[in-house]
């Protein structure tokens, strides 16, 4: 049961860093943003675990952030990619941590009902964790692999498609 939901919360990390990648980022920027997003999956449902409840009560909607989060991503990434600047160097550590939080929202989620699926909760984060980092590995390595291919325009679809997710999010 635990695989079957680390690998549902890592395909939103998959998708999005696919998106993300299409920006053609080196190896260390791949590298740092998998490894902040399986941190985020460690830490997030735990955080859930010991703080929804509350949390929840004062924020109504959190699609919301997330929403908001990966339409300010996206418009960035459109708007990069018509600068005459390298795109490689747009990666910030404020991106990466936006992006790192941004999917991991839903980990914050499954970490409110963890006590219910299963009591090991450092070896369910952990789980989490790993599963998180590599979807999120493959999806920078794949979408680095479309822009070689096809170049600036993979950049402004994956723009368009987080801004996209985001109003998924919105929706739902």
């Amino acid at each position: 049961m635990i695989i079957i939901i680390a690998i549902s919360l890592s395909m939103d990390a998959f998708s999005l860093a696919l998106a993300y990648g299409t920006l053609n980022l080196n190896k260390k920027d791949i590298y740092n943003l998998s490894l902040v997003v399986g941190l985020y999956h460690f830490i997030m449902p735990l955080l859930g675990l010991f703080f929804g409840n509350i949390i929840l009560n004062y924020i109504n909607n959190p699609n919301i952030l997330v929403f908001l989060i990966l339409f300010i991503i996206g418009i960035e990434m459109i708007y990069e990619t018509f600068k005459k600047e390298d795109i490689k160097n747009i990666v910030s550590f404020k991106q990466i941590l936006l992006f790192g939080l941004a999917v991991s929202i839903d980990s914050f989620s499954v970490g409110i009902g963890l006590n219910v699926i299963n009591k090991n909760y450092l070896y369910c984060s952990t789980i989490f964790s790993i599963f998180s980092l590599s979807f999120t590995y493959l999806g920078l390595v794949l979408g680095k692999k479309i822009n070689n291919i096809i170049g600036k325009t993979s950049t402004i679809i994956g723009g368009i498609v987080l801004i996209f997710i985001g109003f998924m999010y919105l929706f739902t």
